[in-house]
C-alpha cells in the first residue's frame, strides 16, 4: 500500500512552538537532548515526544504508537532512551517562558508563595515538593521551584528584592528566613503561627495571648508595633501584628477544626492555640501608618488566587500526580516536562484571548478555568498530531504496544468455552451462547 504523502510541516504544531524560545533547535544540541537524526529528526519532533509523555501522561509504549502513527516505527525502550536525555534541554528551557522581572523604579510588586505537593504512583505521602510565585495582578507565575519532599518551604527559593511584597502563608513564617528577605530589600505579609516568636519594640518577650485578651469584648481588631526574628539571635526586625477577632461562628469552626486536628494526631490541645484560632493574625514589615490593618487584611484574603491556581494545574492537568517512579530515571524529566507543558497552555491562553482580561486590578468577569479547560482540548490534538496520523501504519502501532513476554499473561477465553462456541455454529443441538451463559 502507498503511504498518503503528508505535509511536511505541522501547522498547528508549529503554532505551539511559536510560545517557545527562538533558539529551541540550537539549545537541543547544546543540551545533547538531540544528537543525531535517526527515528526522531528534528528537535521539534524530540519536543512532541516530551510532550506526549510528560504534558498528555502518555505511557512509554503509547508513546511509541502515537509515534509510529506519525511516521516511522519506534519502539517505547527507544522512547525511554530519548527522552533519559532530555532533563536538561527542558529545565533550560522552563526559565524563558517565565515573565522577566525589571528592576521597580517605584511602586510594588505584590507575589503570592505557595507550595505543593506531589505524589508518585501508590505513594502514601509526598515525593516532591512545587514551590510557585503568582504575581497577584496578572495572575502569571513568576518563579517555579521542584525540590524533593525533604526540602520544606521557604522564602529562600525565591528573588526576592527591593520593591517586592511576599504574601504568604504560615508555613513560610520562619524567623531567619523573614529577616533575609527583608535584608535584601523585600517586605512580606504573612499569617502568624506558634514558631515565629515575637518581641516587644524594646526587646522583652511579646505575650500574644494576654495583649489579645486584655481587649474589650466588642473591639474587632488591634495593631501592635513588635520585632520577628530566631530566638537566640540579635537578627531582628521591626514589624506590625494585626490581629482580627472572628465572628463567634467562624470562631467555633475554626476551634472545632483545631480539635479535630489535635484528636488525629494524638496531640495535646493546648488553651492558647485554641484561644487564638478565633482570630486572624497577620504579620508585615509594611508601615502600618500607611498599610491599615483593613488593608493588610484584605490584601491577605486575596492570597487564596494561588491556591486557585495550584487547583486549576491539578485537577486540569495533574500536575500533583507523578506519571513516573519516585527518584526514578524518568520523575524529574516528567516533573519538568509537566511545568513546561502548563507554561505553554497558560501563554497560549493569553496570546488568543489576550492578557489583561483577567487581571485582579480591574472588573473581572470569567477566569482562567474555562479558558485553560477548552486549550486543553486543542493541545491534546495538537500534541498527538491526530490529524496526521498515517491509517496505514496501525498495524504497526499495535505491535509496539503489545505487551512484554516477561509481564502478566493477558486474559482469553478458556479453551473448553471456544470449543463450545465452535459447536455451537455447527450442531443443530449444540448449547446456545444464552445457556452457556446461565
Amino acid at each position: 500500500m502507498i503511504k498518503p504523502a503528508l505535509n511536511p510541516v505541522d501547522t498547528q504544531f508549529e503554532a505551539l512552538l511559536q510560545e517557545l524560545p527562538l533558539e529551541l533547535v540550537d539549545s537541543a544540541r547544546e543540551f545533547q537532548a538531540f544528537t543525531r537524526a535517526r527515528k526522531i529528526k528534528t528537535p521539534p519532533e524530540l519536543l512532541r515526544v516530551v510532550l506526549l509523555y510528560c504534558g498528555l501522561d502518555q505511557s512509554l509504549r503509547t508513546v511509541a504508537g502515537n509515534l509510529t502513527l506519525l511516521g516511522e516505527r519506534i519502539t517505547d525502550s527507544s522512547v525511554m532512551a530519548r527522552l533519559k536525555a532530555c532533563e536538561p534541554w527542558i529545565k533550560a528551557l522552563l526559565p524563558p517562558l517565565l515573565p522577566a522581572l525589571p528592576a521597580l523604579p517605584g511602586g510594588y510588586r505584590v507575589s503570592v508563595i505557595d507550595g505543593s505537593s506531589v505524589e508518585a504512583p501508590g505513594a502514601n505521602g509526598t515525593d516532591y515538593r512545587l514551590h510557585l510565585r503568582l504575581d497577584l495582578i496578572s495572575l502569571t507565575f513568576l518563579e517555579l521551584v521542584i525540590t524533593d519532599a525533604h526540602t520544606a518551604e521557604s522564602l529562600r527559593h525565591f528573588t526576592l528584592g527591593t520593591g517586592d511584597i511576599a504574601l504568604i502563608d504560615r508555613g513560610y513564617c520562619q524567623p531567619a528566613a523573614l529577616v533575609e528577605t527583608y535584608q535584601h530589600g523585600a517586605d512580606w505579609i504573612g499569617r502568624w503561627n506558634s514558631g515565629m516568636p515575637l518581641w516587644t519594640p524594646t526587646g522583652a518577650a511579646f505575650d500574644l495571648v494576654t495583649t489579645l485578651q486584655q481587649l474589650p469584648p466588642t473591639q474587632a481588631s488591634v495593631t501592635r508595633a513588635v520585632q520577628v526574628g530566631p530566638a537566640g539571635s540579635s537578627a531582628r526586625v521591626a514589624a506590625a501584628l494585626h490581629a482580627c477577632r472572628l465572628p463567634e461562628a467562624q470562631a467555633n469552626a475554626a476551634r472545632r477544626r483545631c480539635r479535630r486536628r489535635a484528636q488525629k494526631s494524638g496531640k495535646t490541645l493546648k488553651a492558647a492555640t485554641l484561644y487564638l484560632a478565633g482570630w486572624v493574625i497577620v504579620v508585615t514589615t509594611l508601615d502600618p501608618a500607611v498599610w491599615t490593618a483593613e488593608t493588610i487584611l484584605a490584601l491577605y484574603r486575596v492570597r487564596w488566587q494561588v491556591e486557585v491556581a495550584i487547583k486549576r494545574w491539578k485537577s486540569l492537568l495533574d500536575v500533583g500526580q507523578l506519571r513516573a517512579k519516585a527518584e526514578g530515571t524518568l520523575a524529574s524529566l516528567w516533573l519538568h516536562g509537566k511545568l513546561l507543558y502548563a507554561l505553554l497552555l497558560e501563554r497560549r491562553c493569553r496570546r488568543l484571548g489576550g492578557d489583561q482580561w483577567g487581571y485582579l486590578d480591574q472588573s473581572r468577569q470569567a477566569t482562567w478555568w474555562r479558558s485553560w479547560h477548552l486549550m486543553t482540548h486543542w493541545m491534546v490534538t495538537v500534541i498527538s498530531g491526530v490529524s496526521r496520523w498515517q491509517e496505514s501504519q496501525w498495524s504497526a502501532c499495535i505491535e509496539v504496544m503489545t505487551e512484554r513476554r516477561r509481564q502478566r499473561k493477558l486474559q482469553t477465553l478458556p479453551a473448553a468455552v471456544q470449543h463450545l462456541l465452535l459447536l455451537a455454529g455447527g450442531a443443530a443441538n449444540a448449547p446456545s451462547l444464552e445457556s452457556l451463559a446461565a
